[in-house]
């Protein structure tokens, strides 16, 4: 039996379980990890979703994602916490930076800092990045911050961001810092991951994926953890993302009451189980 580590993620809203209450069960009932998404507002005519369905609700009700992982983190003691992904194109890196080391101090060294460049072209626009260099764009922000972490005087001079000679603690708990899990299944993913990335952490899905690993680690020269967000409650896809190598799965909670949360993690639970072998006679 191949191992792999099995965590949640939950778009945390003020209509749902609260942020340090989901943290607190998943830790209880023996995840691993808890993410995290991001979105800071949704345009009134926003980008169409990449599913082709109706925007969720939920998109434009969560909590700010650092305030919710600092719930989270404070509710809990073994539990990892970290960003299913953080939209760096959409921040201030000087900003982000303390945020992310703050709750990683913080917590001991428990957060995970998964990154992307996102999809609603309005909502970027809004913060002023254009989509067009997106991209770049995202590696000088994890660059910047990589800096900031792990210099006592921290410099950055690229196309997007600059700064001189910066005092910024604390420092991440974490050292150097905390993985930089990738965002994203394009293209051009693999020159992000090998780029500034620590993982790869796609979207779940059945075809697609998997037949990609083999070029990522073709072309790595260092080891690069591979992770998936989004995983169903399948104990067939688990094997199968196991056997390429992925070593955490991370299955999306419904943004609902206690209740309804933890009726999902039973199933999530089950399904670990019939993987493992552990629910059998």
């Amino acid at each position: 039996m191949l191992t792999m580590e099995f965590g949640v993620a939950i778009f945390p809203t003020h209509e749902a379980i609260r942020p340090g209450d989901v943290a607190r069960l998943a830790e209880e009932r023996g995840q691993e990890s808890l993410f995290f998404p991001e979105h800071t507002h949704m345009p009134a005519g926003h980008s169409p979703h990449p599913s082709g369905t109706g925007l969720p609700r939920r998109y434009s009700h969560t909590f700010d994602l650092f305030v919710a992982a600092t719930a989270a983190v404070s509710a809990t003691s073994r539990l990892r916490v970290g960003s299913g992904v953080c939209l760096v194109i959409q921040r201030d890196p000087i900003t982000t930076a303390k945020e992310v080391a703050s709750v990683d101090y913080l917590s001991g060294g428990r957060f995970e800092f998964g990154v992307g460049a996102g999809w609603n072209r309005l909502e970027m626009e809004n913060h002023g990045t254009d989509p067009r260099t997106r991209m770049r764009v995202l590696r000088e922000r994890v660059e910047a911050m990589k800096a900031i972490w792990t210099t006592e005087e921290a410099s950055y001079s690229g196309e997007f961001v600059r700064f001189d000679r910066i005092w910024s603690w604390p420092k991440p708990a974490q050292r150097p810092h905390p993985p930089v899990l990738i965002g994203g299944h394009g293209p051009t993913v693999f020159d992000r991951v090998l780029a500034f990335g620590d993982a790869w952490m796609p979207n779940y899905a059945p075809t697609g994926v998997l037949d990609r690993v083999p070029e990522l680690l073709s072309r790595a020269d260092r080891p690069i953890s591979l992770q998936v967000i989004g995983m169903p409650a399948d104990p067939k896809a688990m094997e199968a993302y196991a056997s390429a190598g992925f070593e955490r799965a991370v299955h999306w909670l419904p943004s609902a009451g206690h209740g309804t949360v933890a009726r999902a993690l039973d199933a999530w639970e089950s399904a670990i189980a019939e993987y493992t072998g552990e629910g059998t006679p």
